[in-house]
Order: C-alpha cells, then sequence, then structure tokens
C-alpha cells in the first residue's frame, strides 16, 4: 500500500470508529477530543547507585512519581515504558530488589500499564523473572485493542542467533527480531483492520547501532499491512523523528539522563478524530504533531 493510500485508509478509519461519514469544520479555537489519550515514557534505568555521566539513576524515582502523578490526574486509557525499566545490577538480588523498587512506583497508576522489554531489563535477570516480578505480559510481544485501535508490542530483546536476552550473555548492538516474531507480526497487523500504533524499545528507523539489526525486513511488514501509522521507541536516550514510507517513527528522551525534575521526560500521546495524533512532551520531552 502506498502513503497516500495508506494516510487515507487510517483517516477513514479513524473517522468510522468515531461515528462520522463527514467532519464539519471546527471554530478555530476548537481543538477536538481525543478518542484515545495514553501515557509514554522510557529508559528509566532505576538503580540505587551514584550517577554515571548524565545518567542520575536515584533521580528516575521523582521522575517516575511526577509522571504517574501526572498521568493519574488525566486518566489515560493506558501506559507504556518502553523498556530498560531498570539499571543492570551485579547479582540477581540486587537486580530484583530495584525491580521491587521502581514496580512499586509505578504500579500508582490507576490506568492499565504496559512494558516494552529493554536490553538492561534483561542484562541480570531472564524475560521470565522479569515479568515473574512487574505487571508485564509472559510473552513480551504482544497485542491489544484499545477504543477500535490496534496496539503491538514487540521483543526485539534477542540475539543475531536467535537467542532470547539474559543473564549477561549479549552485547547490546546484537539485537534482532526473531524469524517467529516476524511471521507473528504479520499474522497479528492481518487480524484487524483497525488504525495501528507499534511500540518498541531497540529503534527501527535507522541502519545504526541502537536499531534492530533487521530493522528493513520490520519495516517492510508494517508498510505491507498499510494499518500502521506510528512507532514509538526509545534506547538511545534522544528526542528523534523519522518519516519511512508514511509511517511514522518516533524516539521518545530518556527518563533517566539529567538531574532533578526540570530533565524529566515523559510525554502523552492523543489519537484524534481525524487520524491525526498529537505528542505532548514535559520537560526535555518534545512535542510533535503527526498528520493523517
Amino acid at each position: 500500500m502506498t502513503p497516500s493510500n495508506r494516510r487515507a485508509f487510517l483517516r477513514n478509519g479513524v473517522l468510522a470508529l468515531a461515528g462520522l461519514g463527514s467532519r464539519l469544520p471546527l471554530p478555530a479555537d476548537e481543538t477536538p477530543a481525543p478518542l484515545l489519550r495514553i501515557g509514554l515514557f522510557t529508559d528509566l534505568h532505576y538503580a540505587d547507585k551514584e550517577a554515571a555521566g548524565r545518567r542520575f539513576y536515584r533521580d528516575t524515582l521523582r521522575k517516575l512519581d511526577e509522571a504517574v502523578d501526572h498521568c493519574n490526574g488525566i486518566s489515560p486509557g493506558f501506559v507504556v515504558e518502553l523498556g530498560d525499566f531498570i539499571d543492570r545490577a551485579e547479582s540477581v538480588e540486587q537486580e530484583l530488589a530495584w525491580l521491587r523498587t521502581i514496580e512499586e512506583r509505578y504500579a500508582r497508576l490507576q490506568a492499565p500499564r504496559h512494558y516494552v522489554l529493554g536490553n538492561h531489563c534483561v542484562d541480570t535477570l531472564t524475560k521470565a523473572e522479569f515479568a515473574e516480578h512487574t505487571g508485564a505480559s509472559a510473552s513480551a510481544h504482544y497485542g491489544f485493542e484499545e477504543k477500535g485501535f490496534r496496539f503491538v508490542v514487540l521483543d526485539a530483546c534477542y540475539k543475531e542467533d536467535g537467542t532470547p536476552y539474559g543473564r549477561k550473555n549479549f552485547h547490546w548492538q546484537d539485537s534482532i527480531i526473531p524469524e517467529h516474531e516476524l511471521r507473528w507480526l504479520e499474522s497479528e497487523l492481518a487480524s484487524s483492520s483497525a488504525p495501528t500504533i507499534v511500540f518498541a524499545h531497540q529503534r527501527l528507523d535507522l541502519e545504526e547501532h541502537h536499531t534492530v539489526r533487521n530493522a528493513a525486513e520490520v519495516r517492510r511488514i508494517l508498510e505491507k499491512s498499510g494499518r500502521v501509522a506510528a512507532v514509538f521507541q526509545g534506547h538511545s536516550h534522544k528526542n528523534d523523528y523519522q518519516q519511512i514510507e508514511g509511517i511514522h517513527y518516533t524516539t521518545l528522551a530518556a527518563m533517566v539522563e539529567g538531574e532533578g525534575l526540570e530533565n524529566n521526560a515523559y510525554a502523552t500521546l492523543d489519537l484524534l478524530p481525524d487520524g491525526s495524533l498529537k505528542l505532548h512532551g514535559f520537560h526535555v520531552q518534545l512535542s510533535r504533531e503527526f498528520a493523517a
């Protein structure tokens, strides 16, 4: 499907969800209410240890508290953390202690919460251990629907040979979405006609060391479906944006970077009736608007 056809599909699909055959012009000062609002943040890297460079690990607790309080005040449909929930520890016992601490703060959310698996989440732990001690799904890749939209969570925490990350068995630049997950992704996108948003940790929009090694193959699957409006990702710790074949790829800033609340980073995403998206960034996270 061409980018222009994809935009038409997404725009018409969202209008149908809103129960609208056409839209009357809105007054210039009136913003339409979103069909759905969600919360987003990434790369918390919580650890009870001294800062290293610009990573202020302990500050993550109060930064997350602020983000959770904000979300509880606006009642989003759900919230997604996009990976690297914790930083690496030297022992499983220490890692689980840090995980319990940050999970307790995240669990204050009144909205449903989702977890994208990041490489630091399974540097010391296994995937099963991370899921067991959080509210994460037992499968780190999964799909779900909310208010007529489809959402897909990807897991790129695999080595190139298909071995899952865990127990310090990998290099962080060796990231791939394995064959079984690619086939699942194709099936998942074909199973619904709903406009779709994808969540990932490692980047899918570049060809460099923060990017999934088979990102081009993943993008082809997303493009072929004609249903994907946007991808939200983390991992490289910086605000970034690419549009590739009509799909918006947005990289969010890391919560762990910088000292104090003035360096916090989180966002809310509005899905609007005309098929457009509006990202509201807080502190160092940039705001962006995405046309349908």
